[in-house]
């Protein structure tokens, strides 16, 4: 787990008596909707922020240099090990994870969550864990639910969740699945974010809990959940499942995490790519089929290669009309493949 890498000991933060943690999450479109949101914020900050949006491996952030042109907090992207400092913004950097200790930041790999490194799950998860009440937490605009999970933690710990209105957002899965989800604190309008947090830093957090519901737990990790009946879409490893209010959330023995609905999408992945995988083999054995039906002599042999030829040559076409399509197999799909002889060799 990314959560117990060890780093040197690092300068802590001093003890706070506000809400100085902020941490922001999106996906698509959530680096215009981030710099929107750093744009109203004061440069006076007292609270550090930490941003986290989806990025692909191997690509090359300017969004640190973006961050810092539009608004009066200088952002960096987050280095392994740096202390926190308030009056500024910390960037997930592409393919690594940002986590958050006390005092310090930890940037590694670790296994991806939802499909994504760096997640934003992680981090606000980390931040919950490491300053409990004193974290706020914002979802901005994003495919799928990322998010969610992470907000549940900061909750069950004291901590504020805010969302971007899910009507006025680019993609509005990500602050839709917290707001049926989690006990939101504020949704408003992205103008209107900036302007929360720098009103909420000031107040003082609650106590928090000093210990968190067994089934956080779960979701975070450190117990294990419920067996599930599917495997990890990633490394194939047995799943668990946790549901907490109605959200649900999987995690193998290595690390990878899922939400039901993120785990639908990578086995769709994953299927598709079985698929190929036949098309692939398909065709082929085909090849070979027809190379032994030339080389037979003649007669049954012969026959019977050509027609094996021939009838996994059609199997290889109805794949490969399957995926470029987009159409399901549905039960009268496979009646009909059925009947055409689709299966038999």
């Amino acid at each position: 787990m990314p959560e117990s890498q060890s780093v040197p000991a690092e300068p802590r933060a001093a003890t706070s008596r506000g809400r100085d943690i902020v941490v922001v999450g999106g996906s698509e479109g959530g680096a215009q909707a981030l710099l929107t949101f750093v744009a109203g914020l004061p440069a006076e900050l007292p609270a550090a922020v930490f941003a986290t949006l989806h990025t692909h491996a191997g690509a090359e952030s300017q969004l640190a240099e973006m961050l810092t042109r539009r608004g009066p907090l200088p952002a960096r992207l987050a280095i392994h090990g740096e202390p926190i400092v308030p009056g500024r913004i910390y960037v997930a950097p592409p393919d690594n994870h940002l986590l958050l200790r006390p005092g310090y930041v930890q940037v590694v790999r670790g296994p991806k969550e939802n499909g994504f490194r760096p997640a934003v799950d992680p981090l606000f998860r980390t931040a919950s864990i490491a300053y409990g009440p004193r974290v706020i937490g914002v979802v901005l605009t994003g495919n799928l639910d990322c998010g969610t999970a992470g907000l549940l933690s900061i909750k069950a710990r004291g901590g504020l969740a805010l969302v971007q209105d899910p009507g006025e957002a680019a993609i509005p899965d990500m602050p839709r699945s917290a707001v049926q989800h989690v006990a939101i604190d504020h949704v408003a309008a992205l103008a209107d974010l900036s302007t929360l947090v720098s009103e909420l830093v000031s107040s003082p957090p609650g106590p928090g809990m000093k210990e968190v519901p067994s089934e956080i737990a779960e979701l975070e990790g450190d117990k294990p959940g419920s067996a599930a009946d599917i495997v990890c879409p990633i490394c194939q490893g047995k799943l668990t499942e946790t549901v907490v209010g109605g959200f649900s959330s999987f995690r193998c023995h290595v690390g990878h995490s899922f939400s039901l609905e993120s785990v639908a999408a990578e086995q769709a992945e994953e299927v598709e790519r079985a698929l190929w995988a036949s098309v692939r083999a398909l065709e082929e054995s085909a090849r070979l089929a027809g190379r032994l039906s030339a080389s037979s002599p003649g007669g049954e042999m012969r026959r019977r290669f050509a027609e094996k030829e021939a009838t996994q040559l059609h199997q290889a076409h109805v794949v490969r009309r399957l995926l470029l399509t987009g159409e399901s197999l549905t039960v009268a799909d496979a009646a009909r493949f059925a009947d055409a002889g689709v299966g038999k060799s």
